[in-house]
């Protein structure tokens, strides 16, 4: 752990991307709720939406102009099907991309399903000091992803560096 002692909640807002799920049986959507909220997180926010490109960018533009948000996770809309849009949707709305994100989240989840990860287009990046990850629609990656990559770097306590210290330096001109 850092020198940092303090544990300093986020305000997180989750999103599904989804044509077959409802918030009733998300639970890739929920599950990230409960964890965020489990490692002391504050719910900003929880939608679901269809596979829309313009749906998508309207409702995570939002919460990019909201200053209540400081991170946003997406889950779903991540493979390589045609109905498969995150990354064109919202990659253009991005200001920089943690291309290591994406990169981890690949050889981690290698470890648990082998080559089948290749398939895989998780990514992350800032949009107006936001945070934006955007993972698969799999409960299982989402938990690979928050277990093994997010609840750290979301916590200001862990060290040597974690996105927790530095979003209010996003924004910096």
């Amino acid at each position: 752990m850092s020198k940092q002692k303090d544990f300093l909640p986020l305000n997180i807002a989750v999103l599904t991307v989804s044509d077959t799920r409802t918030l009733a049986n998300d639970t890739s959507g929920q599950y990230l709720t409960d964890a965020l909220q489990t490692a002391g997180h504050r719910l900003a926010d929880r939608a679901l939406i269809k596979d829309d490109r313009y749906q998508l960018r309207a409702m995570v533009s939002a919460w990019i102009a909201d200053p209540s948000v400081q991170v946003i996770l997406i889950t779903g809309g991540t493979g390589l099907t045609g109905r498969d849009i995150t990354p064109e949707a919202l990659r253009p709305l991005l200001d920089k991309e943690i291309d290591g994100f994406g990169e981890l989240f690949r050889w981690v989840s290698y470890q648990e399903i082998g080559s089948s990860t290749i398939q895989s287009r998780a990514f992350a990046g800032l949009a107006n000091g936001k945070l934006i990850f955007a993972l698969p629609g799999s409960t299982g990656a989402c938990r690979t992803a928050w277990e093994q990559i997010l609840v750290q770097q979301l916590d200001a306590r862990f060290a040597p560096c974690n996105f927790a210290t530095m979003v209010p330096r996003y924004t910096e001109q």
